[in-house]
Parts: C-alpha cells; sequence; structure tokens
C-alpha cells in the first residue's frame, strides 16, 4: 500500500495570497475619548439580488476566474434570484471571492452566517466564511473548511464566534474552491441562495480551542516571537450538529501568567522579553479555552554561524542570509506526527523550532535541482545532551509526486531518499553539518522534493541549503 502526498497545496498558496491581496488599509491611533460610529443592523448579503453597497471581488491576482461567477435566475431557491460559481477542473484555476459593502453593518445582534446551497454534484467545498475586511485587515475572519454540499438545496450555518465584535463589518462572504490535484473534484457548478446574518438562537455550547486544544510546553529565547496556531471555536447547532470553524486570533482575550517573560498581542504573537517560564492562555466571550502553551525562556538565542558562500553557488531551502530557491511547507501535518513547528526569531534573525518531534517534514513548493551540487548544509541547535536529529533528503522524481510505503517508510516508485543522522550534538551551542550528496542519491538529485526530519524531540534548525563550494 502507498501514499500519494502532492508536494504542495496550491490552492492554499493561491488562497493565502488571496487572502493577502484584501488586506490594504492604513491604521489609525484611537484615543480613549473616541467614540465609535453606529450602522446599520442590516444582516442581508445576498437575497435575490446584492444586499445594499455588496461588491464582488474575485481572487484575480491569485489565479481565480473572475468570470466563473454569475447571479442566475432560473435556479433558484427562493425569489428570482441565486449565486452561481461556476468550478472549473483541475488545471483551469478555481473560483475564489470575497463579497464586500461599502455599507459597513453592525452584526453585533446575530448569532450565524446562514445560506442555502447546492451542486451540480456532491462536492466539498475548500474554504468558506466571513470576516475578509481591508478595513480590519482581517481581523475577525472565520473560515469553515470541507463544507459537504449535495445536489439538494440545504440551508447552511456558519456560527459567529463572539458577534459583540463585530459592529462595524464589511467583509460578509467569501470562498475559495478548485480542484487541487487531478483526482480532485472539479468541473461542476455550485450554487448560493438567501445569504444572510440571523439570530438564531439555537446557537450553544461554545468550545473555543488554541493550539488545537493541546497543552503544550516549549523552550524559547528572550527576543524571539511565537504565533499561537490552531485557533478553533465549535458551537452546538439547533440540528444538534457540531460546527467547528477557523477563527482570527482577534475573538480572543489572550494571557500571559508572567507578563516580564511573555506577552500576547492582539494578533496571537507571543514576544519573549525576559528570562523565566509564562504559561499563556485564553478565552473567548468568557468562555475558557481548551489548550495551552507553557514558555520556558533561558536568555537570548546565539544567532547561527553567518554562511559563506556565493549566492550563485547555493540553492536555499531556510536562510536569512540567502534568497530561498523555492517556498517550502515547513508544517506538513504528517498524519501521526506529533510535532510542533514554528518559526520564531531572536535578534532579528529566523530559525525552526522543532518540538515533541517524532517525524515531520519540509515539503518544497518547486523541486531542486541538485545535479551540479555537492553537499546539504544545515546547522542545528539542542539545549539537552542526547539529542539526535535524523535526515532524509527525497528526490520525488519525474512524476514530481511523493510516494511512500505506508507500511514501511521507505521510497516506492521513482522517489529515492538519502539518510544522515546529525549525531554529536553539544547542547547550549549550535553544530553545523556538511552533508555530501554522495552514495545512492548521487545519481539521482535532480527532483529534490522534500527532507523528512525524525529524532529529537526538541531542536532548533537553520540556514538549510545545497550548495557547492
Amino acid at each position: 500500500m502507498k501514499n500519494r502526498t502532492f508536494i504542495y497545496s496550491k490552492l492554499t498558496t493561491i488562497f493565502t495570497l488571496a487572502i493577502i491581496i484584501t488586506t490594504i488599509s492604513c491604521e489609525r491611533d484611537l484615543s480613549n475619548e473616541a467614540e465609535f460610529a453606529t450602522f446599520p443592523a442590516d444582516g442581508s448579503v445576498f437575497l435575490d439580488a446584492f444586499s445594499s453597497g455588496l461588491n464582488y471581488f474575485p481572487f484575480v491576482d491569485a489565479g481565480a476566474d473572475p468570470f466563473a461567477f454569475t447571479v442566475v435566475s432560473d435556479d433558484v431557491f427562493s425569489g428570482s434570484g441565486a449565486m452561481r460559481f461556476d468550478v472549473p477542473s483541475f488545471g483551469n484555476g478555481f473560483v475564489g471571492a470575497t463579497f464586500n459593502t461599502t455599507s459597513n453593518r453592525d452584526l453585533s445582534g446575530f448569532d450565524a452566517l446562514t445560506f442555502y446551497a447546492k451542486a451540480s454534484q456532491s462536492a466539498s467545498i475548500n474554504s468558506i466564511g466571513f470576516g475578509i475586511s481591508g478595513d480590519t485587515e482581517n481581523k475577525y475572519i472565520v473560515e469553515l473548511n470541507g463544507l459537504e454540499i449535495d445536489t439538494n438545496w440545504d440551508k447552511y450555518t456558519i456560527p459567529i464566534p463572539d458577534a459583540s465584535k463585530l459592529f462595524n463589518e464589511t467583509g460578509l462572504f467569501w470562498l475559495a474552491e478548485g480542484a487541487s490535484f487531478a483526482e480532485d473534484e472539479g468541473g461542476y457548478v455550485l450554487w448560493f441562495d438567501e445569504i444572510k446574518f440571523e439570530k438564531l438562537g439555537t446557537v450553544s455550547q461554545p468550545r473555543p480551542k488554541i493550539f488545537n486544544g493541546e497543552s503544550l510546553s516549549e523552550q524559547s529565547f528572550t527576543g524571539s516571537s511565537i504565533t499561537i496556531t490552531g485557533l478553533t471555536q465549535t458551537f452546538n447547532l439547533g440540528s444538534g450538529d457540531n460546527q467547528t470553524v477557523a477563527i482570527a486570533p482577534s475573538y480572543f482575550d489572550f494571557s500571559s501568567s508572567d507578563i516580564e517573560v511573555a506577552r500576547v498581542s492582539e494578533r496571537g504573537e507571543i514576544s519573549i522579553i525576559g528570562d523565566g517560564t509564562a504559561e499563556i492562555t485564553a478565552t473567548l466571550g468568557g468562555v475558557l479555552a481548551e489548550g495551552s502553551l507553557s514558555i520556558t525562556s533561558s536568555g537570548g538565542l546565539e544567532s547561527a554561524p553567518t554562511p559563506t558562500f556565493s549566492q550563485a553557488n547555493v540553492k536555499s531551502i531556510f536562510s536569512d542570509a540567502y534568497v530561498n530557491d523555492t517556498e517550502s511547507n515547513f508544517t506538513p501535518g504528517f498524519g501521526g506526527s506529533t510535532t510542533e513547528t514554528s518559526t520564531p526569531t531572536s535578534n532579528g534573525d529566523s530559525f525552526l523550532s522543532y518540538t515533541n518531534n517524532n517525524f515531520t517534514g519540509i515539503l518544497f513548493e518547486n523541486t531542486i535541482d541538485a545535479s551540479g551540487l555537492t553537499f546539504l548544509h544545515v546547522d542545528v541547535y539542542v539545549q539537552e545532551a542526547g539529542i539526535n536529529v535524523g535526515l532524509q533528503i527525497r528526490d520525488i522524481g519525474a512524476n514530481q509526486v511523493i510516494e511512500t510505503d505506508t507500511n514501511t517508510g521507505f521510497p516506492i516508485a521513482d522517489d529515492k531518499d538519502f539518510r544522515f543522522d546529525l549525531t554529536d550534538l553539544t547542547a547550549g551551542q549550535w553544530t553545523s553539518f556538511e552533508i555530501p550528496l554522495a552514495g545512492d542519491i548521487a545519481s539521482q538529485k535532480n527532483n529534490l522534493g522534500a527532507l523528512i526530519i525524525t529524532g529529537g524531540p526538541n531542536f532548533i534548525l537553520d540556514n538549510i541549503y545545497f550548495y557547492t563550494p
């Protein structure tokens, strides 16, 4: 049995770019006497037509087809009009857009976004929600992933995590859907109707989480920063079903048990400012979130040795010293992996921090042709003695697909691995490794697509690059 993992999710990259496109705005400092304007409590988005001030903004620069959206009258749930999206087949882009209004809304009296939807075939919508807004820099974005749609008109509900924060909103609806690989669904039609914010009164039992509900611990350094991840809110709906949405950090109120060690911003960025231990927790709407992070700081982290090779002789994966040759996915989320990966900074230098590692990887968006290169360089830092790290360089072959036997973990088909043990690590200092691209991989290194990382459980990596002296 084999597991086929595509080298990178193009749709994830497209959607990330689409979010960035919509965040251009200016930020003002507010005095304590500032009074916020009041806006109408209008929950309508699309009933038979666009609601007041609503506009369609396709994610064109990210690759979405702007002509995939139309308003139709021949297939509606109610009234005279419905939204239609023609989802293209794989390789032909995707449908993605945000629907924003110039008529700001006060949504604090509602508890959910609701709509009716159907599709020409059973499908799962990649991402859908509300809150993409340049006015608020996406402070209150909500995202529902994998919404299952069938061929009948049905009502769907996306709960609001904390409506009291939504008194000045313009981002009323958005979605991104497309086939991310050849066998994925595509070439079908989506319809939406009766899109509106409602006060259902049946959205209950809130269960917020940070760090996906896990209680984590991490060694860190003064001057570094950590991003809070795994932010979700789960509600029980009137149907009895539970609905979980991914939400922006600004919905939470974060706390640090010692603000002289660590402080948390509204955006969920933890700044390590002193030595000691601090526990990071959060509440949402007065409910304690499941999950926490215990941070122990032992002072500043010395920067890894500065590379001296010319950029012309280097193909970089992760380094502040070079322009990286490819974007990479540093959190691939392998099944069974317990690894927590973050990219903090210390003294202006970025590094990769691995906690509770059993196995994880770095997946390259574009393969690296290392046929003219002779070494892989990596710097490793550990805080405890006796830690070893395993590294596998994976050439994924001409088909650009990672193919692994799920029973043995070894590559199959045209994939090939080169395995190396990073040992003799000294606690409290950087160790540099120059790994020769020799042996089995010497004859197949022109489609390098991933690094598989084992060992630990806790360590730091920096300056990962292929080179020739």
